[in-house]
């Protein structure tokens, strides 16, 4: 009997480590599961973000697009209405409207699905000047969407009208959908908004209360729990969410949402089964050290086996994790490469743009040289027929001049011209400018504009890129005429100033400029909008060139007209070598 009463105690005991093993087991693959949803959680609140932040952005950037400005009239109101359809098929928009400030839809892309927004809580914000966003169902079409509306500013920084971008969350949620975990997305009042769980759509929080109810139909079981700081969720939602889930949260106060993760806790809950279940056979072995040794050995061994699996499982599932985020990082790299490319396409595209604008002049400049080297080749000829050598030597002196000048013309040319890829080095101010000077001389001369350009008496190196310098000065000059085209008195004076950084000023007497604060932004032009003249990319050209070489340049008026300023780091030999 007392052997019976040791079995039982030694059996009792073992079920208590077994429990106490299978409890600290699980309570540490929960921590680890935990990790995991939590990564998880980010990476699809970071790309819910991300895709939000597209149309923000979108909106944000057409409040200020000059289509607006014709909305007065019927052919500025189809204008308008296929830009924005333009860019609503581009960038899959389910809308994209302009409002006045009284709320009436003035142009839309699709037509037919607003009519007035002026009840709206984002178009009431637009109209305060800030950035409104909201989310809901777009009627008639029943269509989840999400808003933004972007202030559009009018003449003395007055809000005049909204431009309203609708989102459809249905497309946002598509490539993404059944993915594992279960993600969703509640809003303030505890309704389901967005997930990739379509069973999950519109479902609700009650007040105060963990858990979701459907939105139409009896409530199905739930059960929630605490492990320790971990929330556990039993339910009974469909065949495809867990039956035992571990619940995380994350506030996203930037699209005023709440995401929210199930994560199975099946395997977990193995895991911690198979260590009990070992340490109870181990014990069980250790009791009966000789009757059941092999036995001991045998169970050992699967359990190992298992355990391995289970190891090899988790290993193979964050390999596939660690490929795709390298994928993603990489697609970024390619991405921000295709960007530079971009950027510097478009300064190329800046110079030809110039030299286009400068081929009346280059071809009267290189054709004045010929007709006076023709003329002194004639007149050679005639002073050789009558023996007057000396004379003739002269005028073969003439030509070999306009030659010269025809050669450093064309040099200057092909400098301009050039995809320039070297990287920064000495930079003379001076040659810059002259150079930047002789290009546009033609220009100058015609238009009866005095230069006055006094280089400076000691050297002025900068750091920098030549070409993309002299590419900055030329904008900076047909700028200043393009501006003084309607004024009697034109000057345009260049200095070069000394100082902790040196600083150039381009000042002209035109009528200065209209609005500061944009002048450096792309597009923006106070010309004839698609006209020849230029489609306000010179100075945004010009900003990021100066950025790239650690300067700044600013516009300002002076009463007078007005006044650039590029600024640039010295060029020192200790910090070059």
């Amino acid at each position: 009997m007392r052997r019976w009463w040791i079995i039982l105690g030694f059996l009792a005991a073992v079920g208590l480590m077994a429990t106490g093993v299978w409890s600290y087991g699980l309570r540490q693959a929960l921590g680890q599961l935990a990790q995991r949803a939590e990564a998880d959680l980010e990476l699809a609140t970071d790309r819910l973000t991300a895709q939000l932040q597209r149309y923000q952005e979108t909106a944000v950037l057409l409040a200020d697009h000059p289509a607006l400005d014709k909305l007065d009239t019927e052919e500025g109101q189809r204008q308008a209405q296929a830009l924005f359809l333009d860019i609503a098929d581009k960038t899959s928009a389910l809308e994209i409207l302009y409002a006045d400030t009284r709320g009436a839809v003035l142009v839309s892309a699709r037509g037919t699905l607003f009519g007035d927004v002026s009840a709206t809580g984002y178009f009431r914000r637009a109209m305060h000047g800030a950035l409104g966003s909201e989310h809901g169902v777009q009627h008639p079409l029943d269509q989840r969407a999400f808003y933004y509306a972007a202030p559009a500013f009018g003449l003395g920084g007055k809000v005049r009208g909204a431009l309203v971008v609708a989102v459809d969350i249905a497309h946002l949620e598509w490539d993404w959908r059944g993915n594992t975990p279960a993600v969703f997305f509640t809003d303030s009042s505890g309704q389901v908004f967005i997930s990739n769980r379509n069973e999950l759509l519109w479902w609700t929080r009650p007040a105060g209360e963990p858990g979701l109810v459907p939105a139409k139909g009896p409530s199905r079981p739930f059960r929630a729990r605490w492990m320790a700081e971990y929330e556990i969720w039993h339910l009974d939602w469909g065949p495809y969410l867990p039956q035992r889930a571990l619940h995380l949260t994350r506030d996203l106060p930037v699209i005023g949402m709440t995401g929210e993760v199930l994560v199975d806790i099946t395997p977990a809950r193995r895991i911690a089964g198979l260590q009990a279940a070992a340490v109870a056979a181990i014990c069980l072995a250790f009791g009966a050290m000789l009757y059941l040794a092999t036995e001991r050995r045998r169970t050992l061994a699967e359990a190992n086996q298992v355990l391995e699996s289970r190891v090899a499982q988790r290993t193979r599932a964050l390999t596939a994790v660690n490929s795709a985020l390298r994928r993603e990082v990489a697609e970024r790299q390619e991405a921000e490469a295709a960007l530079k490319r971009a950027q510097a396409e478009l300064v190329q595209a800046g110079k030809l743009s110039a030299l286009g604008q400068m081929s009346a002049g280059i071809s009267h400049e290189l054709n004045q040289p010929l007709m006076a080297i023709r003329q002194f080749a004639d007149n050679g000829a005639a002073f050789l027929a009558r023996g007057q050598a000396d004379k003739a030597g002269e005028n073969l002196g003439r030509i070999s001049d306009m030659a010269a000048r025809m050669a450093r013309i064309i040099k200057n040319l092909r400098a301009f011209a050039r995809n320039e890829s070297e990287p920064m080095n000495r930079v003379d101010l001076a040659q810059v400018i002259a150079t930047a000077i002789e290009l546009t001389e033609t220009r100058i001369a015609a238009e009866g504009i005095v230069m006055d350009w006094q280089p400076p008496d000691s050297p002025a190196l900068a750091w920098g890129g030549e070409v993309r310098l002299v590419q900055v000065f030329v904008n900076l000059i047909t700028n200043a005429a393009d501006a003084m085209s309607g004024t009697d008195d034109r000057r345009i004076c260049i200095r070069v100033n000394e100082g902790t950084r040196l600083s150039v000023t381009v000042s002209d007497t035109g009528p200065g400029i209209a609005d500061p604060e944009k002048i450096f932004e792309p597009f923006y032009s106070t010309k004839t909008v698609a006209s020849s003249e230029g489609m306000g990319l010179g100075l945004s050209i010009s900003y990021g060139l100066v950025q790239s070489f650690g300067g700044n340049i600013r516009g300002e008026n002076t009463g007078e007209g007005a006044t650039f300023t590029v600024e640039l780091e010295r060029y020192r030999e200790d910090e070059a070598a």
